[in-house]
């Protein structure tokens, strides 16, 4: 059989965005085939939407629709502490969950030589006037405890040395709800290396 060339052509869309498979390009396919038509309609607008309204934050380098973004713009937001994350969508996670209250610097990726990609891909040359006013009393590094987010988190910490800038490291370890048998040596080592007064 045949696939019609729309159909064909929406399933070969999806298959490009990250973490889609085949099977799953074809559900959404099939799925949107069937749904209202506003859902369509929806679905096709805020697509060209995204690409036209939204821009990067001249201060933080979040995504935004308005320049600078409403975290930078905020009074009630700490502006002596900047974390450090690899995307926008760990700036969603962090705010998320309410635990975090200062500023935000993205780097929209990692350094990771085997892909090309080193410091001056990274959004780094607009972190440093940042830290120049000597407002910044701490750095948070929250890069993915991932090779290239470690080597990433050791290449700032080296960056801003000179800086005297309090530079720490998120957390890691034993996630909650997770039973210590079933997780791997680095995590368990993490854990131990980064306990806190109980």
């Amino acid at each position: 059989m045949k696939i019609p060339k729309s159909v064909q052509d929406l399933i070969e869309v999806f298959e490009q965005l990250p973490g889609i498979g085949p099977k799953t390009a074809a559900r959404l396919t099939y799925y949107l085939l069937h749904a209202p038509d506003n859902l369509s309609e929806r679905l096709s607008e805020a697509a060209g939407d995204i690409k036209k309204k939204t821009k990067i934050c001249s201060v933080c380098q979040n995504i935004t629709e308005v320049d600078p973004c409403d975290i930078c713009e905020r009074d009630n937001r700490d502006k002596s502490i900047i974390c450090i994350v690899e995307d926008p969508l760990d700036v969603w996670a962090i705010e998320k969950s309410g635990g975090f209250n200062g500023l935000y610097h993205v780097l929209h990726g990692v350094i990771a030589p085997l892909d090309n990609i080193g410091p001056e891909e990274l959004k780094l040359r607009e972190l440093l006037p940042r830290l120049k006013n000597g407002e910044v009393k701490e750095l948070i590094l929250a890069t993915n405890p991932s090779m290239e987010g470690e080597a990433t988190a050791m290449y700032i910490q080296r960056l801003i040395k000179p800086l005297k800038i309090k530079t720490t490291r998120i957390a890691r370890g034993i996630p909650t709800g997770a039973e210590i048998e079933y997780a791997d040596e680095i995590t368990v080592r993490r854990a131990f290396e980064g306990r806190i007064d109980f």
